[in-house]
């Protein structure tokens, strides 16, 4: 059960590169936008998930295509596109509860009880997709060019991020628990750790992850600062539930820096005196 620093290492770079692959594949329609039509759905006109698969050509639904039933078709190339976002947008996450699972699994286990973790957290996420994308359809029936919704959520998504409920959540994203290490125990551990990673991240990242979807324009950009403060925030320590904004300052603090760059470290009392 021994994790080392460089194993860690390793499976961070490997997280970031499935991040990065994913994101990659979500750039890809903006230089070529896909012709789903004026009423396409905001969240596929980002996710290439499903190139050209919406041909939404139901009789008699021309002037309010959203109204007309989801082909089995349709509602797979919705469902792929939003796993596709979760893979961008929530891998970095997912680091250090893998490394958690890992780290508490021996090492023939480990491949499979990563993969059971992913699988649980990701059916979590997908069930949740369910709801949020009705959500969207449901707006883009109202008016899919309008920023009204967004602005409604924004504002809904800033106070939750400020909430003490948020600060639970995030509290509970930091917790993991202990894993069985044999047998259909260790198997079942695995899941259930993933089931509750998800309701929490789930709980705490609802809002933000609803905004872009609403967004008539630019979904990437406001994707990549969700996904950056999601990032920020669980950087923050487990801390009492107050109001209070959340990651912005972790942010600011990470762009300070990097501005300033690289500083001289300061030398020890002891040593400066002899210098």
């Amino acid at each position: 059960m021994v994790y080392t620093p460089r194993e860690y290492a390793r499976l961070r770079n490997t997280v970031l590169t499935v991040s990065l692959m994913g994101w990659l594949i979500l750039l890809k329609p903006a230089f070529a936008p896909l012709a789903y039509g004026a009423a396409a759905p905001r969240v596929m006109s980002y996710c290439a998930a499903s190139p050209g698969a919406l041909a939404w050509s139901v009789p008699g639904a021309a002037a309010t295509p959203w109204l007309a039933p989801l082909s089995v078709a349709q509602a797979q190339s919705l469902l792929g596109g939003w796993a596709l976002m979760l893979v961008a947008m929530m891998a970095p996450l997912l680091i250090q509860p893998i490394y958690h699972v890992r780290a508490t699994s021996f090492a023939r286990r480990r491949t499979r009880a990563t993969a059971l973790f992913v699988a649980g957290y990701g059916a979590g996420w997908m069930v949740a997709g369910v709801g949020l994308l009705a959500l969207e359809l449901l707006v883009s029936v109202w008016d899919a060019q309008s920023y009204l919704p967004a602005a409604l959520v924004g504002l809904v998504a800033l106070v939750w991020q400020a909430s003490p409920a948020k600060q639970r959540y995030l509290n509970r994203c930091h917790r993991h628990r202990a894993l069985a290490a044999f047998g259909a125990a260790a198997d079942r551990d695995a899941l259930l750790m993933g089931l509750e990673h998800s309701r929490w991240c789930i709980g705490s990242c609802w809002a933000a992850m609803l905004l872009p979807m609403l967004l008539p324009h630019g979904h990437v950009v406001a994707m990549m600062g969700v996904s950056m403060l999601m990032v920020c925030e669980r950087l923050d320590p487990p801390r009492t539930p107050a109001w209070q904004l959340r990651g912005f300052g972790t942010a600011f603090r990470y762009a300070r820096l990097r501005l300033r760059g690289p500083q001289p470290s300061a030398l020890p009392a002891t040593l400066a005196a002899r210098v």
